[in-house]
């Protein structure tokens, strides 16, 4: 099994409904996202991916919500916008994205909201 893994980011703002705590009010986070991608095979030059289009296609998911208000944009405006639904999002759209490959899948997408702070998504 081969895993390829990149790392980009994100800075958005966003508040927990119905939080009753600090996060209830507006507030922004630089989030760090991890993508992570599996393959049992390699094509006929030993790549899984190229990390290019794993790349690309990850920028095109984060540039939906780089420098927006999440809980204006669907799926937010009716699910909390934490880092787990964030994740969650994520993986769906890149599932989406790269269902087009025959023998590489999203593995996991892991959001960082702070240096100590993260979750991971992945079926």
């Amino acid at each position: 099994m081969y895993n390829l893994k990149i790392v980009t980011g994100f800075a958005a703002a966003h508040n927990l409904r119905n939080y009753k705590g600090k996060c209830e009010n507006l507030h922004g986070h630089n989030w760090k996202v991890e993508v992570e991608m599996s393959s049992q095979k390699l094509n006929n030059i030993g790549l899984s991916m190229d990390f290019k289009e794993l790349k690309s296609g990850t920028e095109f998911v984060i540039d939906e919500l780089d420098h927006h208000y999440l809980n204006e944009l669907p799926p937010f405006n009716e699910i909390n916008p934490s880092s787990e639904n964030i994740a969650q999002y994520i993986y769906g759209r890149l599932k989406k994205k790269f269902e087009k490959y025959e023998d590489i899948q999203i593995y996991k997408v892991t959001i960082w909201e702070s240096d100590s702070a993260c979750a991971s998504y992945y079926e």
